[in-house]
């Protein structure tokens, strides 16, 4: 197995919360390879979690092992699990929504609840507000290093119990696609939405097309206007709007050179609904 370990949380690097995880997985096997999802999640944001895990984690080595910490319900009853995908890589997280995505476009093969009376930080018993640090990354690492194998994480449950959260599907209507708004290109302020490329084809639309983009945020109208299926940014000017394909063969909403979401205060969730139709 891998010695491979990546770590996502919404703890960002102000203070010493990621340090002491790389500290506590070396502690572990002083070989064990860290690496950094991010740990820019913004706090509580379950939704965003699972998504920067589906973005990722079909890149990575079969056998790597990721610890995901976003977490607002540390030290209530939720579970502590780790999860085997069907492409073999393994994911340890709470049962609070951050496997959405990866259960439903990658799979889920075997869950099983981490048993803290084998897999938790020795001496750190009476703390319940810091599992990122005593039981996720500390079981991650003993996992990712083969001081244990996955069966002795602990118990298995049903796949079925782990926990989704809603998530809407784009449709068809008539030549025209409806979809969400699922997340940002952060850095650089380019809308990601929900709507695959076949969802586009279906509708008949082709590159070049010029596309009326209608965005709204709980029926309240944010954005309506035209816009280019483009390939790439070059088939805008500077400054002009395009829409895209990007990297995980969805649709993407975009300035050339220019912040989107930060130009019209786009947010992101099921509440953000994007419709798209060829101009007439």
């Amino acid at each position: 197995m891998f010695k491979q370990l990546v770590l996502q949380t919404d703890f960002g690097v102000s203070d010493g919360a990621v340090s002491a995880m790389y500290g506590v997985a070396i502690s572990v096997d002083p070989e064990v390879r860290i690496f950094d999802l991010t740990h820019d999640i913004p706090p509580y944001n379950i939704w965003n979690a699972s998504y920067r895990l589906y973005q990722t984690i079909s890149y990575w080595p079969k056998d790597t092992v990721f610890v995901s910490v976003v977490d607002p319900g540390v030290g209530t009853n939720r579970l502590s699990i780790v999860i085997k995908t069907t492409d073999n890589h393994y994911i340890v997280t709470p049962n609070n929504g951050t496997l959405t995505h990866i259960k439903e476009h990658i799979g889920i093969r075997e869950a099983r609840i981490i048993d803290e009376n084998v897999n938790r930080l020795p001496q750190s018993g009476d703390s319940y507000t810091f599992h990122g640090r005593d039981v996720y990354v500390y079981t991650g690492a003993r996992l990712a290093s083969s001081v244990i194998n996955f069966e002795e994480v602990g118990p298995e449950i049903d796949v079925d119990t782990v926990i989704s959260l809603p998530k809407p599907n784009p449709t068809v209507e008539n030549g025209e696609v409806f979809g969400h708004i699922d997340i940002l290109d952060v850095r650089f302020g380019n809308l990601w939405t929900n709507i695959d490329r076949e969802s586009f084809e279906a509708a008949g639309i082709a590159y070049g097309d010029l596309l009326n983009v209608r965005i709204t945020n709980n029926s309240h109208e944010v954005y309506n206007n035209s816009m280019t299926f483009g390939r790439s940014f070059a088939d805008t000017q500077l400054g002009e709007p395009l829409i895209y394909v990007n990297s995980l063969d969805k649709l993407g909403v975009a300035l050339n050179q220019g912040s989107f979401a930060n130009a019209y205060h786009i947010g992101t969730g099921a509440s953000w609904k994007i419709s798209i139709s060829k101009t007439v």
